[in-house]
């Protein structure tokens, strides 16, 4: 119970910071300073509250699997709101136009995408049914109920007709987000290399060894019988990633465009 409390006032306080952050925004446009963004803080503000209202939804709902998934899915949108914004703060030079930011906007999407599997996966509690890794329960290609498991809205551990949900249908929760994870991890690969290329190699860098920790870290859950470490850093990779592709979108669009390569 104090790990739930404890989340809970962490989520308060979190909530008061931005209602602060908030009213200091509306409190300086009013004085007449057109450089502070009410936007922004306005957005966040209302965003939390729905964060708010998810994370109710949550407990009310006994762990519902799309309220749950949802839930991890409004915390990373949040992280990604405040981290373009402290970005905003540090930065000092006006916005410029690039192609770069498309890419990167693209990259936030699988990164996404891949993070709202790992979802599924977690509130189906699904981790366990694959033991063994490249191989999963001695084969490549094992049973699995796609149209049981990718059943969204449904209670946990059931499918929407009341049946107890399969094994094969947990099987395929996990398997997806496993095989969605090769083509992701050499998304993200790929794009370290163009950020390393267009002169942002400190994002580049950073970006990679996620990549590297969001492996090794994804492994441990399979192969140790999911520890409770892992887990934590493999959520905790997946968001610091999608900090980092936020800082380098908002470096290719508020950069002067004579310190991004070609």
């Amino acid at each position: 119970a104090w790990i739930e409390m404890v989340h809970r006032y962490l989520a308060t306080g979190v909530g008061g910071l931005i209602l602060f952050m908030c009213a200091w925004a509306w409190r300086m446009r009013w004085r007449g300073d057109r450089q502070v963004s009410v936007f922004w803080p306005t957005l966040t503000l209302f965003w939390v509250g729905l964060q708010g209202a998810f994370g109710a939804l949550t407990v009310t709902m006994k762990l519902f699997p799309a309220i749950v998934t949802l839930h991890l899915l409004g915390g990373m949108t949040l992280l990604a709101l405040l981290a373009h914004q402290a970005a905003q703060v540090q930065a000092s030079a006006p916005a410029v136009r690039s192609s770069g930011h498309a890419v990167l906007l693209a990259g936030m999407l699988v990164l996404l995408l891949q993070i709202a599997l790992g979802g599924w996966v977690s509130t189906n509690y699904a981790v366990l049914v694959c033991d063994s890794f490249p191989a999963c329960q001695g084969s490549f290609w094992p049973d699995m109920s796609f149209a049981q498991g990718f059943q969204i809205w449904r209670p946990l551990g059931y499918t929407a007709w009341g049946e107890l949900l399969s094994f094969s249908a947990l099987t395929a929760i996990h398997y997806v987000h496993r095989l969605a994870a090769y083509g992701v991890i050499a998304c993200l690969l790929a794009m370290a290399w163009w950020l390393h290329q267009r002169q942002l190699r400190g994002h580049a860098k950073a970006l990679a060894l996620l990549v590297l920790l969001q492996f090794l870290s994804g492994l441990s859950n399979v192969v140790l019988g999911w520890p409770l470490p892992a887990a934590l850093m493999h959520t905790g990779g997946a968001a610091a990633m999608l900090v980092v592709l936020v800082l380098a979108w908002h470096r290719t669009r508020f950069q002067p465009l004579s310190n991004i390569a070609p």
